[in-house]
């Protein structure tokens, strides 16, 4: 089905007006959806139950892989899946992608006017938000219900940690491996391997950490380094 040049605006983030009845049964779909899933308990559903549900949120129609005879064989299917805990809030859902491993804990809402993305195996605490969409400073043009609505894409890396109540905000990208500290309020990029926090969040240090390439190289370059001086030194005693 070919999207409405409204819808295309909106995921390209360019002004666009959320209230037309096409955008409003898509977020009423989602809230149906979550209304589902949130009141799934974790303790009274199967693991692929929620998976099904969690699928649904998303308008994910990738289907699950046939039944396994007992429960415990048929949850390890789904060992890579994300873990959402309840209560969840998110505005349409189809603009969402969460990655295998990934762990995001309860109250998470996720404002996903345009494309939200959560990398693999990144925890994300408590009551965090992530608001990709956005409006217009001028009243004039923002104009309450009636005026347009604008949004930029949020992207989190791989292998990230995202503290408890923190805001993310449109635009941002964190990158791999980042931990970003409780509280904090992200307005800009955090980098690869690096710990951000406050309010607006600014970089505070590098992480340590052979998954950084770039430590791994100089590590390598050190230790090439070194063996090409003790061979030198060895030459000279002979």
């Amino acid at each position: 089905m070919a999207l409405s040049e409204n819808k295309q605006r909106m995921l390209r983030g360019e002004l666009y007006h959320a209230f037309t009845p096409e955008l409003i049964a898509e977020r009423d779909r989602c809230a149906q959806a979550l209304k589902r899933y949130n009141s799934a308990s974790a303790g009274e559903v199967s693991r692929r139950r929620q998976v099904e549900l969690w699928r649904d949120v998303l308008g994910d129609k990738t289907p699950l892989p046939p039944q396994k005879d007992t429960q415990e064989e048929d949850d390890r299917l789904f060992a890579s899946e994300p873990i959402i805990l309840t209560p969840i809030v998110i505005d349409y859902g189809t603009n969402v992608r969460v990655a295998s491993g990934a762990f995001i804990n309860f109250n998470c809402t996720i404002l996903d006017t345009c494309l939200v993305t959560i990398g693999a195996r990144t925890l994300i605490g408590p009551n965090v938000s992530l608001y990709s969409g956005t409006h217009p400073l001028d009243p004039e043009l923002r104009n309450g219900t009636q005026g347009p609505e604008m949004g930029k894409e949020i992207h989190v890396g791989e292998d990230c940690w995202i503290g408890g109540n923190v805001v993310v905000l449109p635009g941002v990208r964190l990158g791999r491996g980042c931990v970003v500290g409780a509280g904090s309020v992200v307005t800009k990029d955090v980098p690869d391997f690096h710990v951000a926090a406050g309010n607006p969040a600014r970089v505070i240090r590098r992480i340590e950490t052979r998954m950084d390439p770039e430590q791994s190289r100089t590590s390598e370059e050190a230790q090439k380094e070194g063996a090409e001086k003790a061979m030198g030194e060895m030459k000279e005693a002979n």
